[in-house]
């Protein structure tokens, strides 16, 4: 197999596997959004409910255009600004006195802010075709 397509199907794989991941957390946004919106709230996001649906559209719109290749521009742009807000709002560690807690803390804004890289990195290279990709 040529070195080529080895790459465009390693990078339909990450796709896949980034979009489908953030775009499915998103979806959890609408079917948790009780639970969700009472976090939101405590987090002190501004309009708690609303917050939660804005979000989840955010995460399902900007995951399912990396995944499709549908517009990667916009969508690598909305995962970076959910991601850029969310990840210091909801995964303030510094704040947090137990340490168990905390450990869990941090170890999510790292996780998040791993995506931020990673979204950073499509946003860069949205400019051009992708391969396997609808090609919007």
């Amino acid at each position: 197999m040529a070195v080529e397509t080895v790459s465009s199907v390693a990078f339909l794989v990450g796709r896949v596997l980034f979009g489908g991941v953030l775009a499915f957390m998103g979806l959890n946004h609408f079917l948790q959004a009780d639970q969700m919106s009472g976090y939101a709230e405590a987090k002190g996001a501004p309009a708690p409910t609303l917050s939660v649906y804005a979000s989840g559209a955010l995460l399902v719109g900007g995951g399912l255009s990396v995944l499709l290749g549908i517009l990667p521009l916009f969508g690598a742009a909305a995962l970076v600004a959910f991601l850029v807000v969310a990840t210091p709002m909801f995964h303030d560690f510094w704040s947090v006195e137990d340490p168990q807690q905390k450990q869990q803390e941090m170890t999510d804004f790292l996780k998040n802010v791993a995506l931020v890289g990673g979204a950073l990195v499509l946003l860069a290279i949205s400019g051009g075709s992708w391969p396997f990709s609808v090609g919007i």
